[in-house]
């Protein structure tokens, strides 16, 4: 693994890591991604705290660095929800991209699922999607993996209204869409999730 150059301060490497991360990051985790002792990485995460809260005269930030789930990760201030839920709202397109389409029956039929899952049967990456899907309602984050601290998604109900069904039972076979049903979306196929 790359370790940045040493002329970079670690508060610098971690806040660059912590902006594209999106599951909750552990310290033993940005530890080795700077390669740096995790005492030194607490220390730097309690700094960019403080600098983000606006302790000793800084800015308070738009957005806390707050620890969930064993994990350390960027989150809107609970105050402004407000103003960011307006502006998910006004840039809220009205039909779904193709990608959010394919997305979205990945999770309906294969959840509960992690980012990762879903990036891997569809082969892009699908952060952005998942974060329109989420913020339209149609998806919900349903529980962290203790192990992992991945995230994953199901179906909300506000799908099934939208769908006009009571329950993802009444969704259509996959099997039969597919070339020979064989290399479907079996229950246990087709996802690796790091286990062998």
């Amino acid at each position: 693994m790359h370790h940045a150059a040493p002329a970079l301060p670690i508060d610098r490497q971690l806040e660059a890591i912590l902006m594209i991360a999106d599951e909750p990051q552990s310290l033993v985790a940005l530890g080795a991604a700077v390669g740096a002792p995790v005492p030194a990485v607490r220390q730097a995460i309690e700094r960019l705290v403080a600098d983000f809260d606006g302790v000793d005269g800084t800015i308070r930030r738009g957005f806390e660095l707050r620890e969930v789930g064993g994990g350390w990760r960027f989150y809107v201030r609970q105050e402004l929800d407000d103003v960011v839920e307006l502006f998910v709202e006004a840039e809220r397109p009205s039909r779904l991209s193709q990608a959010a389409l394919e997305t979205l029956a990945v999770v309906a039929y294969k959840q509960p699922i992690t980012r990762s899952q879903i990036a891997s049967i569809r082969a892009v990456n699908v952060d952005g999607v998942v974060r329109t899907l989420v913020a339209r309602g149609l998806i919900e984050e349903s529980f962290t993996d203790a192990e992992t601290g991945a995230i994953n998604y199901v179906t909300s109900d506000l799908l099934l209204q939208q769908l006009g069904i009571n329950s993802l039972d009444e969704l259509p076979l996959i099997s039969p869409l597919l070339d020979d049903g064989a290399d479907g979306f079996g229950q246990n196929e087709g996802i690796p999730d790091g286990r062998a």
